[in-house]
C-alpha cells in the first residue's frame, strides 16, 4: 500500500568536516551568500529584510560592482538604505508586475516550507513582494527549522494604530497571548506607520486556517504566517549548506 506525503527534499552541499563548529553568524553568511546563485543578469530581484538576508544583499552589491545588471525592490527602509549604499539599482514594485526572484529570511520554517516572518517588522511588504515573485528563496540558519510553526516564535500581526487595543483583544479571542511590540519602552512603528502585536499561539496545528482567520479581523493589516509562498529554503548549518524544497514521496 502506497501513501503520499509532503516532506523535505534535503541536499547537503558541503561535507560536515569542513564546517563543524560554525557559529550562528557564520551559518547565516553561508546561507545568504549561497542564495545569490539564483540571480541572473537582467533580473528583477526582491530584497528581503533581516540579518541573514543582509549577507545576500552585500554579496549582490559586490556582483553589481563587478558588472551584474539587475534591478531590485527592497522590502524595508533598512534594506533600501543598504542596497543604495552598495550601488544596487532600485525600482518600485509599481513599475513591475512580476519579480524574478526574491531572497528573504524567516523566523521559523516548518516541514512544508511554511514560514513565520516579521521579527524585523517588515512582514506586510515582504508578503506583498513574495506574492508577486516567481521564485521565493528563503535563507536561514539551522536554528530556524522547526517541526511545527509557533514552536519558538510568536506570530507578528501588523495592525492599524486606530483601534489597536480592540484589535489586540480580538486576536486573543483566537486563542493566543498577545503583546504590543515595543522598543525601549516605545511602541514599535512599522515602515507603513502601523503597530505590531506579537501573538503566541504555541504550536500551530493549521497555519493556513489561522492565517485567514487573523486577516479577517478589522484593523489587521497583515500577519506573519507565510503559507505556500516559499519555493526553496537555503539553510546554513554545521553540516554545510542544506537546500530544502517540497516533494511528493511514496512510502510502502
Amino acid at each position: 500500500m502506497s501513501q503520499q506525503s509532503i516532506s523535505f527534499c534535503i541536499r547537503h552541499e558541503l561535507p560536515r568536516c569542513k564546517v563543524t563548529g560554525m557559529e550562528q553568524p557564520e551559518m547565516k553568511k553561508l546561507a545568504g551568500e549561497r542564495s545569490v546563485q539564483f540571480v541572473e543578469d537582467g533580473m528583477v530581484v526582491g530584497l528581503g529584510t533581516g540579518s541573514t538576508t543582509e549577507f545576500a544583499i552585500r554579496k549582490l552589491g559586490a556582483l553589481v560592482k563587478g558588472g551584474l545588471r539587475i534591478q531590485a525592490i527592497p522590502t524595508s527602509v533598512k534594506s533600501k538604505r543598504l542596497a543604495t549604499e552598495l550601488g544596487i539599482p532600485l525600482i518600485e514594485l509599481e513599475e513591475m508586475t512580476e519579480i524574478d526572484v526574491t531572497i528573504d529570511g524567516a523566523d521559523e520554517v516548518d516541514s512544508h516550507l511554511n514560514l513565520i516572518k516579521g521579527g524585523g517588522g517588515a512582514l506586510t511588504r515582504e508578503k506583498i513582494v513574495a506574492y508577486h515573485t516567481k521564485k521565493e528563496v528563503i535563507v536561514v540558519d539551522e536554528t530556524k527549522i522547526v517541526k511545527g510553526l509557533g514552536a519558538d516564535f510568536p506570530v507578528p500581526v501588523e495592525v492599524t494604530k486606530f483601534g489597536w487595543a480592540a484589535t489586540k483583544r480580538t486576536l486573543v479571542d483566537l486563542g493566543c497571548s498577545a503583546e504590543l511590540r515595543t522598543i525601549m519602552d516605545e511602541k514599535f512603528i512599522t515602515d507603513n506607520g502601523n503597530y505590531i502585536v506579537d501573538c503566541d499561539f504555541g504550536r500551530i496545528a493549521q497555519p493556513e486556517v489561522l492565517e485567514k482567520d487573523i486577516n479577517m479581523i478589522p484593523g489587521v493589516v497583515e500577519n506573519g504566517l507565510f503559507i505556500n509562498l516559499a519555493d526553496l529554503v537555503i539553510v546554513g548549518s554545521n553540516q554545510g549548506i542544506m537546500t530544502l524544497d517540497q516533494q511528493v514521496t511514496s512510502t510502502d
